[in-house]
């Protein structure tokens, strides 16, 4: 298993060069998925709560990544992302939740992956062809927002945001 894990990451990174493989999701999220966060569980507890809207469809999974700083964001969610939640599509929305964590500034990047393959599918201009999106909803026009237009002040209370992906 680990040898598969390694294997697969070890392919992501031939697009590390492509400006939107803003994610490797599925390359470690069993490393970093933090097993007090339940995803699509309503919650009133402190910590961070997205709800990802305009899902295209039920295939696949919705990967979320929560960064506190701007190293690796966006793309570097195996050794950068603090915590990475990973869950099968269950319609046209769903939620991440984020707890137990300290006030801080974040970031978020969120990924369709249709096909579970682990990465990020573009067309030959790298534009992506699966659902992406980020908190803020910075403007993606050529390249992946930096990590300061993405990023939040978070207070270590509930915090509610949406994010709506783009395909």
């Amino acid at each position: 298993m680990f040898e598969e894990k390694r294997r697969i990451w070890l392919r992501s990174r031939q697009w590390a060069r492509v400006d939107f493989d803003v994610i490797g999701f599925f390359l470690g999220w069993l490393m970093l998925m933090d097993p007090g966060v339940v995803a699509g569980q309503t919650s009133s507890c402190p910590g961070i709560h997205v709800t990802i809207l305009n899902i295209r469809n039920g295939i696949g999974t919705v990967d979320c990544a929560l960064f506190d700083s701007p190293n690796g964001f966006p793309r570097d969610v195996l050794r950068s992302a603090m915590r990475v939640v990973v869950m099968k599509v269950p319609n046209t929305r769903a939620r991440c939740d984020f707890e137990g964590l300290h006030s801080g500034t974040y970031a978020l990047v969120v990924l369709h992956d249709e096909n579970m393959n682990a990465k990020v599918d573009t067309n030959w201009l790298g534009v992506p062809k699966e659902g992406y999106g980020f908190s803020n909803d910075p403007k993606a026009a050529f390249r992946a927002p930096s990590f300061s237009n993405a990023s939040f002040v978070y207070d270590g209370k509930t915090l509610d945001l949406t994010i709506t992906l783009r395909y």
